[in-house]
């Protein structure tokens, strides 16, 4: 391994453990996780997002993961109305015990925030390129403006989507509402939460994004742009 490859991975291996480190600040601090009477609205997602665009999808999955268990450990020690859907450790409502299911709906949605904003970006430059022939900054400022959008919404939509499809009675009965009634609850959480969270995210991570590209030399002009 020459200098620059060598460089190139300890300047990796540093961002990627700065964004582990925000976001277990962010999960255990007010700043993080914010308590709605119904769920806990995040903004955790940015820097997974961030580290998936940057440093590829699978340093992307590991701070999902980071994500997923800071989420667990979150639920579990500060419960609220809905964190048996996050937590095997907090009864459903009406029982004695909780779910296993609420691991995979811990990991499994935060996992892929950390692959869909890579390929989104990849696949918009790709495409740009060979219709174009051409690819630059805008079309990278671009490209991640719309594969944080995609990570926020990942996350959303797979989150309540599994708590409906999992946890539809005691999402009923936690919240006091007919069980006919919960998918427009649903629907209205992806709304109320996941636009505000999308808009965040993308926010904060075109320019983080640009920024740290320029830190591990990604050029973007013609075909020369790295692929990680």
């Amino acid at each position: 391994m020459n200098m620059k490859k060598r460089n190139d991975k300890v300047r990796q291996q540093v961002i990627l453990a700065l964004f582990t480190a925000i976001v277990l600040l962010l999960a255990f601090t007010p700043i993080g996780l914010i308590d709605l009477p119904i769920i806990k609205a995040t903004i955790l997602h940015v820097p997974v997002i961030i580290g998936s665009v940057i440093l590829g999808p699978k340093k992307g999955a590991f701070l999902g993961f980071v994500f997923g268990l800071s989420s667990i450990i979150k639920n579990s020690i500060a419960p609220s109305l809905l964190s048996f859907a996050f937590t095997p450790f907090v009864p459903l409502p009406g029982l004695q015990k909780g779910s296993f299911l609420s691991i995979l709906i811990c990991f499994l949605p935060r996992i892929l925030v950390g692959v869909t904003p890579y390929y989104t970006v990849k696949g918009i430059e790709l495409l740009v390129e060979k219709v174009f022939r051409k690819r630059n900054q805008g079309i990278r400022s671009a490209a991640t403006t719309v594969a944080a959008v995609v990570g926020a919404f990942t996350n959303t939509v797979l989150v309540m989507g599994m708590i409906y499809l999992f946890f539809k009675d005691a999402y009923a009965a936690a919240n006091n509402i007919p069980v006919e009634t919960v998918l427009t609850v649903v629907l209205g959480v992806v709304g109320t939460n996941g636009v505000p969270e999308a808009i965040a995210a993308a926010v904060i991570t075109t320019p983080v994004c640009l920024a740290l590209d320029k830190v591990l030399g990604v050029k973007t002009g013609g075909k020369s742009a790295v692929t990680k």
